[in-house]
């Protein structure tokens, strides 16, 4: 069901509990989200951070697949289902059941649980998993029609953070090259999912200057605003 305005969608008490939980880039992201996309939004950068968390957090794969095999189940449930008082829970309640979709998600992070040097497909698996995941917020904020650009940012997005952030060297190399093979254009979109454009942005930037630095100097922040505020 796409998402519909809601006042209870303002309740700042799970956005305030989040918002501290993502990384400084997320959170600038974030900043170009209108009022009505920003909760729903919030959410998935939201998901995405405890996923990540759950691998970085976890000695062994196998308890890796129990903790996000909790989450996929999670994901299927009807959001009325739901336990009260977990913050991430009451902000994806605002998706108004089109969270499903995000078990794709869960997918490809479950997909980098395999033994180093991880294989191609599975760097593919999680580039699916999280354009899957742009396309189905696109499709919450009642924007179908930006389904196809919103995953395809997000495929980008996922393989140039990979191709940083990979713990080893063929790994990265290969999620590089994935990258440079994906030829397409850069998709424009509308206000609400300029997030997504500026996430997206920020990860190339940094690809491009070989460090973290570079998605948070200077000229990285007027790029995040010429994208979240031009969407170009």
């Amino acid at each position: 069901m796409p998402l519909s305005p809601n006042p209870a969608h303002s309740d700042p008490g799970p956005e305030k509990a989040l918002l501290g939980t993502l990384p400084i880039i997320e959170r600038l992201a974030l900043s170009y989200a209108p009022a009505s996309a920003r909760l729903p939004t919030l959410a998935l950068f939201a998901l995405d951070t405890r996923l990540a968390g759950l691998l970085r957090n976890s000695r062994e794969p196998m308890l890796a697949q129990l903790r996000l095999a909790w989450w996929r189940e999670t994901l299927q449930q009807d959001g009325n289902a739901w336990p009260m008082g977990e913050p991430l829970l009451a902000a994806l309640r605002s998706w108004n059941g089109a969270h499903t979709a995000l078990s794709a998600l869960v997918d490809g992070w479950e997909a980098l649980t395999g033994a180093a040097p991880l294989p191609q497909d599975a760097i593919e698996a999680m580039a699916a998993g999280r354009g899957e995941a742009f396309a189905a917020l696109s499709a919450a904020l009642n924007r179908p029609g930006e389904s196809a650009a919103a995953r395809d940012l997000g495929r980008r997005w996922a393989l140039a953070d990979l191709a940083m952030r990979l713990g080893n060297d063929q790994e990265r190399g290969t999620a590089a090259a994935m990258l440079e093979a994906d030829s397409g254009g850069k998709p424009r979109v509308s206000r609400a999912l300029r997030p997504l454009l500026v996430l997206h942005g920020l990860a190339e930037r940094r690809l491009a200057t070989g460090e973290e630095a570079g998605a948070r100097s200077p000229a990285a922040l007027l790029k995040a605003m010429r994208l979240g505020l031009l969407g170009f």
